[in-house]
């Protein structure tokens, strides 16, 4: 009973002096917390800047022009002009039909028309007798007739023949094919040698294809409620526009686009036309853009992503796009209050301008709103602020600090 009574107390003993331990480091620890300046963040006011919202599509390259190069003529191919792949001009010489056999209808042609002209001189003169004949009744009314009526299909024949050597020059001309557009022309479909089926039939054959590269087409499709928005923005707010003079904003309507291996939409075109019909099964009506191609990266088919105009332009508060915060579904900034405290405030966001993110409501343009330190605060908590220039805009404040 001695020795259960001394561990017994040993025991309370050992529990108080840990107790008194604990209680040391915790009042310890509080007093370090409480000596610790606020932290110190990166404060910026809002800036305001006239915007524009933008929509995005994702669309593909058309060719303006986009020929097939079928001969007008059968022949053997006797010759090919062109590399594949290459770039061609209007006029160029791209296949040549064997011309022998064009050329000997051509002078076949020629021979023919020879004759009857022969037989139309023959033909006036021996009227011209007759007209001196049946004046001195030599010969019968019905003589000259006959006579006058020889005159007359001579003269025909003539002009058959004549036509007849058009045509040939014609079929020999086309023993040449060029290139009807410039722009790329693909690979050969026919090698030398082979026989080409020409004609206006659909059984022709196809020697290859054209596509024109500078300016370039871009189309794409949007749905029904944006191209009503589209309408009342062309229209300006005037209610009796004609609908020809909106139709006509797509030589005014400048649009971005940027490839899918590219950041930023740097490349600037215009749009140039929207179709009259909404597709009933889609919702959906199709816009067409064109860009400049001089340095020929934009191919027909490649996808791309462009940039809309979709509102006129208004004055809007931005801030740099790394101050905005998340929570679930929705997004927040933090601002210092007057007493150097932070708050949270809710904020609705548009789009990114010129690397800073639209504030379209949430904050004023007095509020402090912080754009570096954001891990480090809290709402409650009080901090350090330090101002950029207000001068300086916001994205640029933000990069100074951070290099600083």
């Amino acid at each position: 009973m001695t020795r259960l009574k001394y561990w017994r107390s040993a025991g309370t003993a050992l529990v108080v002096l840990l107790s008194m331990s604990l209680g040391g480091c915790g009042q310890n620890q509080q007093q370090q917390q409480a000596a610790l300046p606020p932290p110190a963040v990166t404060v910026a006011v809002p800036i305001e800047r006239n915007v524009t919202d933008f929509d995005e599509y994702v669309g593909r390259f058309i060719a303006v022009d986009s020929v097939e190069i079928r001969a007008r003529v059968s022949g053997y191919l006797d010759k090919i002009d062109f590399k594949d792949g290459q770039m061609v001009k209007e006029g160029d010489l791209l296949f040549t039909i064997d011309k022998r056999p064009f050329q000997t209808a051509l002078d076949q042609a020629k021979a023919n028309l020879q004759r009857a002209k022969a037989e139309l001189a023959f033909a006036e003169g021996d009227l011209e007798r007759a007209a001196q004949l049946v004046r001195d009744k030599t010969i019968t009314q019905q003589t000259f007739d006959q006579r006058t009526q020889v005159k007359r299909v001579a003269e025909a024949n003539v002009a058959a023949q004549e036509a007849a050597v058009r045509q040939a020059e014609l079929d020999l001309q086309f023993t040449d094919l060029r290139a009807p557009v410039s722009g790329r022309i693909g690979d050969r479909r026919v090698s030398v040698g082979n026989l080409v089926t020409g004609g206006t039939t659909g059984n022709t054959t196809l020697l290859a294809t054209i596509v024109s590269t500078d300016p370039i087409r871009f189309e794409f499709t949007f749905d029904e409620a944006s191209y009503l928005r589209y309408e009342r923005l062309a229209a300006g707010g005037n209610v009796n526009a004609r609908r020809d003079d909106i139709a006509a904003r797509g030589g005014s309507t400048l649009v971005r686009l940027k490839l899918i291996d590219e950041k930023d939409y740097n490349h600037i075109g215009r749009m140039d036309f929207v179709d009259n019909v909404i597709d009933r099964s889609t919702g959906t009506i199709r816009g067409r853009a064109v860009f400049a191609n001089a340095q020929g990266i934009f191919t027909p088919g490649m996808f791309a992503r462009i940039q809309v105009p979709g509102s006129a332009p208004y004055t809007a508060l931005v801030v740099p796009d790394t101050a905005i915060g998340s929570e679930q579904a929705r997004k927040f900034v933090y601002v210092v209050r007057p007493d150097d405290t932070v708050a949270q405030r809710y904020v609705q966001l548009g789009q990114l301008s010129d690397g800073d993110r639209v504030i379209k409501s949430g904050i004023e343009p007095t509020d402090r709103v912080i754009i570096e330190g954001l891990m480090r605060v809290r709402p409650g908590m009080k901090v350090t602020p330090q101002g950029a220039p207000a001068s300086v805009p916001a994205a640029a404040a933000a990069s100074g600090t951070a290099q600083k």
